[in-house]
């Protein structure tokens, strides 16, 4: 005996109706429809039914997910159903790319095809046999019927109406063929196609738009003849339509809810009216708004409307800053942030679905991209490896083995990556884009640009900076790390560097600490400007602290010495040296050993007794 599903009996009886393609709209939406949709109260069993006619797109994953996220939200199941009965179209590896798309989103089925399950198969090629069965029982019970009329008669009789300027329609002419000739004609294999008797097609009520359909007649009298809305079920070479199909493999595999595109809403009202033939109940309908660009166009191949091999191995998108870009397309939520795991969407999962075509900002990707990257990088784990191992293979493929060893020295590569992603993780699009951004971490020479003041007008000498600079690579290996550095560049004195009056009073008045306090300001904004230019360019990435831990202190001692050199006055002494020099005279004056040398104004980096 077949298992209802939960909360079947209790739910009350649809009527369907028409919403032909043809309409002049396909909704009419009830004005008090709740907007809060609340999920079922039993645990919903939801399908993705792809067809292998093409790959897996944007609007297609999100369609998944939403199924998806369904079932998942009410303990419920998801099936994957391989829609395949349009064999002339089916691309040869379409249905193996769908399998590793889903898996790779984390789209994982609870049913269907290479895992199993107690309603397959779960390919309609191999369920021929159910289609003609139900069709065959249809054309018992007088809901559907068989027609002959040749392929030139049908063509000959639409041309003859649209040259008349008349609505499409069969006249049927087969639906009086008595039940004996037609079994007898069709026994003996004359070519025919079962089609359905449409009696009507009244409203029906979708979970997004409320109650949705068109009032009219399933025929029409027109001055010629009356003409038939009768769909065909089976096609001449045995295969069943989609139509039929679809709504027989969702009642037969207990689907509950079936949540699909809005261009699916004028094939809904036959779906229903089969539904209702069969004396079967329908499942809910929920259809979601149509993808569209900022001009309002739906979004096609040549906005990046395309297959899943665009996002993740062209542009190297993660799968979850994808699925979390695709549920925000026409899904809201009540969450203080958008940036949601898969797991956080299956907890928080509802059907409170837009209306309307929803556009689709490509920014919001990126956004999203970079915010997982930090996510990653903060918590580690397979996201966070994947990371690393994706821009090592980026790394060892532009970068000449000679000139990796002598920039690695005695690290690994993943030891000089991890800490560099994790540094400007908030940066990260891609492994690509991010090894061009941080290129100079992965060179033994940089190319600088001349170096200019950020300031013109504000009098900070470059001998200050580069004794700024040397006084920071004072700092020994085992002392080398980031809290270190960060202290010595916020505690170093500015503002002695370029004032002439190193040592105000204490009675000084505010002005001059104003003054001394704008000086520091002014000093340190150039410093940390003079220190990416030596170490890394110029170019954006990590802060100073950071790269200069990645680059090591060897290779940080390096660039700073040919940024000194690239600045200075030929013939300029070393303004360490200068130091040096002015202290040992101090020294000396005041009668003490040179070893005992005061080297307060060294700070934090003066070394420990």
């Amino acid at each position: 005996m077949r298992i209802l599903r939960p909360g079947l009996l209790a739910r009350r009886s649809w009527v369907c109706m028409q919403c032909r393609q043809a309409s002049s709209s396909p909704v009419v939406a009830a004005a008090s429809h709740n907007k809060k949709t609340k999920l079922p109260d039993f645990p919903a069993r939801t399908r993705f039914a792809p067809s292998p006619t093409g790959y897996l797109h944007l609007g297609s994953l999100r369609t998944a997910l939403f199924n998806y996220l369904l079932a998942k939200r009410t303990g419920g199941q998801f099936l994957l159903r391989i829609e395949d009965t349009d064999q002339k179209r089916t691309i040869p590896d379409a249905e193996q790319r769908l399998y590793d798309d889903l898996r790779w989103a984390g789209l994982q089925w609870d049913e269907g095809p290479v895992v199993g399950g107690p309603y397959g198969p779960y390919r309609q090629s191999e369920r021929t046999a159910t289609y003609r069965s139900h069709a065959n029982d249809l054309i018992n019970n007088g809901h559907a019927y068989r027609c002959f009329c040749s392929a030139e008669r049908l063509d000959t009789h639409a041309r003859h109406r649209s040259q008349a300027g008349l609505p499409p329609g069969y006249d049927r002419k087969c639906a009086d063929i008595s039940a004996e000739e037609s079994e007898d004609r069709a026994a003996k294999g004359e070519s025919h196609v079962v089609r359905l008797k449409v009696e009507g097609y009244p409203f029906y009520e979708d979970l997004v738009y409320g109650k949705s359909g068109h009032n009219r007649s399933p025929n029409k009298l027109d001055l010629i003849e009356r003409v038939y809305d009768d769909p065909i079920l089976i096609k001449s070479d045995g295969h069943p339509t989609y139509h039929l199909a679809n709504v027989v493999d969702d009642h037969l595999m207990e689907i509950t809810h079936v949540i699909r595109g809005t261009e699916w809403m004028p094939s809904t009202p036959l779906h229903v009216a089969l539904y209702n033939v069969f004396k079967w109940t329908p499942p809910r309908f929920g259809h979601v708004p149509l993808l569209v660009d900022k001009s309002g166009q739906k979004l096609s191949k040549r906005n990046a409307d395309i297959d899943l091999a665009f996002f993740k191995d062209t542009q190297g998108v993660f799968p979850a800053s994808l699925v979390n870009f695709a549920a925000l397309l026409g899904w809201s939520h009540t969450q203080k942030s958008d940036i949601l795991s898969l797991d956080e969407l299956e907890n928080i999962f509802n059907l409170k679905i837009t209306r309307g075509n929803t556009v689709v900002a490509f920014e919001k990707l990126w956004f999203l991209q970079k915010a997982h990257a930090q996510r990653f990088a903060a918590t580690g784990g397979s996201d966070f490896d994947n990371m690393v191992s994706t821009v090592s293979k980026v790394v060892e493929s532009t970068t000449a083995p000679g000139q990796l060893s002598q920039i690695l020295l005695t690290r690994s590569l993943s030891e000089l990556i991890t800490p560099l992603i994790c540094a400007d993780a908030k940066s990260f699009t891609n492994a690509e884009e991010f090894v061009t951004r941080n290129a100079t971490f992965f060179q033994t020479t940089i190319s600088r640009p001349p170096y200019t003041l950020t300031n013109q007008t504000t009098q900070i000498p470059l001998s200050s900076l580069h004794t700024a600079a040397a006084a920071l690579t004072l700092v020994p290996n085992a002392h080398w790390n980031v809290a270190t550095h960060k202290f010595n560049i916020t505690s170093y004195d500015g503002a002695s560097a370029i004032l002439e009056d190193n040592s105000p009073s204490a009675d000084a008045d505010a002005d001059v600490e104003k003054t001394r306090i704008a000086a520091d300001k002014s000093f340190k904004k150039e410093l940390y400007h003079y220190l990416r230019w030596a170490l890394s360019a110029g170019a954006p990435g990590p802060g100073i602290p950071e790269t200069m831990v990645i680059l090591g202190r060897d290779e940080a001692l390096k660039r700073l010495a040919e940024a000194r050199e690239l600045t200075v006055e030929k013939g300029a002494r070393s303004p360490v040296a200068e130091r040096l020099v002015r202290d040992k005279a101090k020294v000396k004056a005041q009668g003490q050993s040179a070893d005992a040398e005061d080297r307060s104004w060294m700070g934090s980096l003066a070394p420990r007794a």
